[in-house]
């Protein structure tokens, strides 16, 4: 076993997860009966989203996006060995895996400013800023739902639970075929 990710990351993604979800059901399910509970979870999102961004810069290796964001060809050409069942197994995030973590944390920021502006006075009650603030909530229950199947998807094809690695930091050492 070797260790990937480290304390810090796997910190931040296990409180940005529970602050999106209480986020999301606090402001969906409950219909504002906790807005408090809301824009608190809203604002945790919001400042893990800049610790990680930070993160991505100037932690560890595989924290790092240059680490694990790919250009389109690069992206498209893993994506074609997945569909043929023999894309390499990474350490850490597969191309497709670094996208969908840009991904995840572009719609927490902007929903986490679309509400913050939605509740300023400059902006107060405006309709379009509430559905935009909505419509980005959807997507980003979207892209968790997508982030599940692939981590499912991924643990499945290269028979690694990758739940315990993010609560551990520890993955199966890389065989030659692997990615480091």
């Amino acid at each position: 076993m070797i260790r990937v990710w480290d304390a810090l990351l796997r910190s931040l993604h296990w409180l940005l997860a529970v602050a999106v979800l209480t986020a999301w059901f606090s402001g969906h399910l409950l219909e504002h009966w906790f807005a408090q509970v809301h824009h608190t979870a809203g604002y945790v999102a919001g400042a893990v989203v800049v610790v990680r961004v930070l993160w991505g810069f100037a932690g560890p290796r595989h924290a790092r996006f240059a680490s694990f964001v790919r250009g389109p060809r690069a992206t498209a050409a893993y994506a074609r060995e997945v569909a043929a069942s023999r894309e390499p197994r990474y350490l850490g995030h597969n191309p497709l895996g670094g996208w969908m973590v840009v991904a995840l944390l572009v719609a927490v920021a902007a929903a986490v400013i679309t509400g913050m502006l939605f509740i300023s006075d400059w902006l107060w009650g405006y309709g379009w800023l509430a559905d935009l603030h909505e419509a980005l909530a959807w997507l980003l229950m979207v892209l968790v739902i997508g982030h599940w199947a692939g981590v499912a998807f991924t643990g499945l094809r290269h028979r690694e639970n990758l739940v315990t690695s993010m609560f551990s930091g520890m993955k199966r050492a890389a065989s030659e075929r692997d990615v480091p």
